[in-house]
């Protein structure tokens, strides 16, 4: 599974530092379903993905439909029925299904049996395996996923693991889990009004090797433990019992058992340290700018007013060409364009759509809007105002060309809805096909791959079009000094101030304002845990922009002192260095956490981290060029030139 952020609308109070003053209610979701006693409760099946193993460790990325042919679990009669599932849903590799257990409100069963089932030797070889990857199985009761008890050392608190594992290995043991004890818990919608509605959903599986028929009392006796055998086949029986137990949970509030936040302390401490870090920052680069930046102003206007008044005397001029120097000097060539100004603009507008895309998603999560029962919600919100930003994108690529003075306008209004998305596209789709080749249920299907490009081509790139034309209309940004006709020569500047030791500097500040919290993404991505701190990745995502536009700008500013001009490409690659920082960071993780067994989960994991490092280049590249040129604009609009 690739993604599994969801958020309740208790986060907003959470970013807010009070979380006990948390109200139990949902923004836009899915409304709670009311049964009477006696009523079918659906029980759906999706897909199997990883969890990890017992220690944390993540052996495969690779997930599979439940009713995959070598798991051959128990069908339900008249063969599988899909359940309608949203755009996001699909993409991030939910595959929801009917099943054939039969659940009944407060209707308790004992020992139910479901099907049987003979595993010959590669069957049971391929799933002996997937036990040892730390597979879970994924149900859904009510919209509730169903999953195991587990205990938090750390916090001293219970929390409820999305899943339950598909066996477990024991003293070397491999262990097939073929019997489902299900708790479920339900509250009354009011006293003797006959509604109950599902607040809660415990599976407690067990290995049981059977032996005979299946009686009510077979699951609760003592057997041996079922092992599959890889040298011959074996006979398998599934059972399942079920005990309804009434709970005081409100259905508002029956998602937090699964919210579970793990090492708090560090968060708030990662956080606060980053606070701090950030106002430092600021304040240092806040007093080195102004007061150097007046000091320089008023130095550079009072030597010109010198200069104007006394222009027949030699000393007076030659003081001022002695005391002019710094980043007044290259007035004239700080405006001058920058090579390959059409990807540089591509990239911009790109950024900016990356930039306004996140400051929404991030800001509609932290109020509630993408509620956990709504699966799916987060991918869905995120193509949408993907697609729909792509004004936003057209507009600022064509008009920041335009100030470039470009003349390749036809070739940019193409280029800006088809480079990084086509990249994008492209990388998504040659992934795919590693899980295509895996049979595995996180492939998404052609069909789903046509409709994206469809939605792009009709509603993005119009909408692309649009902004480029808007802008190509409006008046050019003038900048607020002349360029010179010949280029002045730059003189050497010291080591940090080089092409690579800059990126690395710049790039490493705004990395480590979202070093921890992007451990905690990355964690419930590929450990399949709900990630719902939405108030942590708000202010985190706040310090990551102030961080980059900050250390940019000083970055910038010390390079015009050394009488280097060529300041836009600069920005825009030591802001963006942070992606590179992304995707070490991404193999620290893949060598500490991880222990991927095949290649396909190998490329999958270093593929999907380039991507999402590179679109993190690009939005910190482009926070870093746009904060820089604000800067340069208004130093150079605030001194007099002759």
């Amino acid at each position: 599974m690739l993604l599994t952020n969801h958020a309740p609308s208790r986060a907003l109070l959470a970013a807010l530092l009070a979380p006990h003053l948390a109200s139990a209610f949902y923004l836009p979701g899915v409304a709670p379903t009311s049964y009477q006693q006696n009523d079918l409760v659906p029980l759906y099946v999706n897909t199997i993905r990883p969890m990890g193993d017992s220690a944390s460790v993540v052996r495969s990325v690779v997930s599979y439909d439940y009713y995959h042919p070598l798991f051959q679990f128990c069908r339900p009669e008249g063969g599988p029925k899909s359940v309608g599932e949203s755009l996001g849903s699909i993409l991030f590799g939910d595959r929801i299904k009917t099943s054939p257990f039969e659940l009944k409100m407060k209707v308790d069963e004992s020992c139910k049996a479901l099907c049987e089932a003979t595993y010959q030797q590669g069957n049971a070889y391929f799933v002996n395996e997937e036990i040892r990857n730390g597979i879970s199985l994924n149900w859904l009761v009510d919209g509730l996923p169903a999953g195991q008890p587990a205990h938090d050392p750390t916090t001293n608190s219970y929390f409820t693991t999305v899943g339950f594992f598909l066996g477990q290995v024991i003293e070397g043991q491999t262990q097939f889990n073929n019997h489902y004890d299900i708790e479920i818990e339900y509250h009354e919608v009011s006293p003797n009004a006959g509604q109950y509605r599902v607040v809660g959903v415990i599976v407690n599986p067990k290995s049981k090797k059977y032996t005979g028929p299946i009686t009510k009392d077979s699951c609760v006796t003592d057997t041996e433990e079922l092992v599959l055998n890889e040298e011959g086949e074996t006979k398998v029986q599934f059972t399942y019992s079920v005990t309804w137990k009434q709970s005081d949970t409100a259905w508002a509030t029956r998602w937090d058992k699964y919210l579970h936040v793990y090492d708090p302390k560090i968060q708030w401490f990662s956080l606060i340290n980053s606070a701090v870090i950030v106002v430092f920052l600021v304040l240092t680069v806040m007093s080195i700018l102004v007061r150097a930046l007046k000091k320089d102003i008023a130095r550079y206007n009072r030597l010109d007013q010198i200069n104007l008044e006394d222009f027949g005397g030699t000393s007076a001029l030659e003081d001022g060409v002695q005391e002019d120097s710094g980043w007044k000097l290259v007035h004239g060539d700080v405006f001058r364009n920058p090579s390959h100004p059409l990807l540089l603009s591509v990239f911009l507008g790109n950024g900016t759509q990356l930039f306004v895309m996140t400051g929404f998603t991030i800001a509609l999560a932290l109020l509630g809007f993408l509620s956990p029962s709504n699966r799916g919600s987060l991918g869905t919100i995120i193509i949408l105002l993907y697609t729909i930003l792509g004004f936003v994108g057209g507009y600022t690529s064509s008009r920041m060309y335009k100030s470039l003075q470009g003349d390749k306008w036809k070739l940019n209004i193409v280029l800006t809805p088809l480079l990084v998305p086509g990249i994008a596209f492209c990388t998504f789709f040659l992934l795919n096909l590693f899980l295509w080749a895996e049979t595995s249920s996180g492939a998404v299907p052609f069909t789903t791959m046509l409709v994206l490009v469809l939605v792009w081509f009709t509603i993005s790139v119009p909408l692309s079009f649009a902004g480029s034309w808007l802008a190509f209309r409006a008046p050019t940004i003038e900048p607020p000094v002349r360029t010179n006709q010949i280029p002045r020569q730059i003189p050497p500047v010291t080591t940090y101030l080089k092409p690579i030791p800059s990126m690395l500097l710049v790039g490493l500040l705004p990395f480590g304002a979202i070093f921890v919290e992007l451990y905690f993404v990355m964690t419930s991505i590929w450990m399949s845990r709900i990630y719902y701190m939405f108030g942590f990745l708000f202010l985190c995502y706040g310090l990551m922009i102030i961080t980059t536009a900050a250390v940019t700008v000083l970055m910038v500013y010390f390079l015009l002192c050394a009488e280097n001009y060529n300041w836009q490409w600069r920005a825009f690659l030591a802001a963006g260095a942070s992606g590179g920082y992304i995707f070490l960071n991404a193999l620290v993780y893949w060598v500490t956490q991880l222990s991927l067994t095949g290649l396909t989960g190998s490329v999958l994991y270093l593929g999907y981290s380039a991507l999402i490092a590179f679109l993190f280049f690009i939005l910190t590249g482009t926070i870093g060029y746009f904060a820089s040129w604000l800067f340069v604009r208004k130093i150079y609009s605030s001194i007099k030139i002759d």
